[in-house]
């Protein structure tokens, strides 16, 4: 049986963390950063993926 492919998107956004749970980084925070407000800047952390969703993303990066 042939593997199974990543999705080659999901490979550069998403990662493991040492516990095992999924995290990734939200969109739209890498620039322009003086004009946002300290609430946006604030939010700019990693983001760990909820239990909901990693049926999703065990679909799209099997080998992770």
């Amino acid at each position: 049986m042939p593997k199974m492919k990543s999705h080659s998107g999901a490979k550069k956004r998403v990662r493991k963390t040492g516990s095992g749970k999924i995290a990734m980084q939200r969109g739209r925070r890498n620039h322009l950063l003086l004009q946002k407000s300290t609430r946006q800047k604030r939010l700019n952390r990693k983001l760990i993926v909820e239990s909901t969703e990693k049926k999703q993303f065990s679909s799209l990066l099997p080998y992770l």
